[in-house]
């Protein structure tokens, strides 16, 4: 599960390990995900420019109105994807943005697969990504609102933007006892993380959540 992935210059590892304590401040508990939070080079996702804040618990832009996620945020919604006492096995990921997510999703799930429907940024994050020999991700190019049927079904799905609801083809796509986790929009102001699980072939368990921000989930590719 990404062993490959090789751990930034050492003189970013103190940086690296703080922000993994100040995820771990902001609640999230699940080890493992805070150890691949230790080990992913946030900087390395990011325009030269803005490599002084990278390990700030903070959202930032990366172009094309699209920012990369609060690591805190980032790592709740992959604690949310774990099941106890089960390893995370196929999981789809919907916004591949510059690639820091998929990065850290490689080292917990035998298999990661990320579409991005904005090119540029698909071809920015495979370039980010190509120097971490990532064996155990694919990167998609396409629109996440119609996931990957050829790849389904997924043991955890992740959506990286928020919707007025969940598109029907990923909750069709979501193995039974599979995790999927996403914001949803609740009004103009606010968002929810939602999980959901699904515990037969019609039936499914949601639970609401923390209170997040995101940008829009859209269809098409551009």
């Amino acid at each position: 599960m990404g062993p490959q992935l090789k751990p930034a210059a050492e003189r970013f590892a103190g940086y690296r390990q703080a922000l993994a304590s100040k995820v771990m401040a902001a609640g999230v508990k699940h080890h493992k995900t805070l150890d691949a939070i230790a080990t992913v080079p946030r900087h390395a996702f990011m325009d030269a420019g803005l490599h002084g804040q990278a390990y700030e618990d903070s959202a930032l832009p990366i172009g094309h109105q699209q920012t990369i996620s609060k690591p805190s945020v980032v790592a709740r919604m992959i604690e949310l994807l774990h099941k106890p006492k089960h390893k995370l096995g196929k999981v789809l990921e919907i916004g591949t943005g510059c690639g820091y997510q998929a990065a850290v999703l490689s080292l917990l799930a035998e298999e990661v697969y990320s579409i991005e429907r904005i090119r540029p940024l698909h071809d920015m994050a495979r370039s980010k990504l190509r120097p971490f020999r990532i064996n155990n991700l694919r990167l998609i190019y396409g629109d996440g609102i119609l996931g990957l049927p050829q790849a389904a079904p997924f043991d955890g799905i992740i959506l990286a933007a928020a919707g007025l609801g969940i598109p029907d083809a990923l909750l069709d796509q979501l193995a039974i006892g599979g995790r999927l986790v996403a914001p949803v929009v609740r009004n103009e102001k606010e968002q929810q993380l939602l999980l959901i699980e699904r515990m037969s072939s019609l039936r499914y368990q949601r639970t609401a959540l923390d209170e997040v921000f995101f940008v829009p989930l859209q269809s098409g590719v551009v």
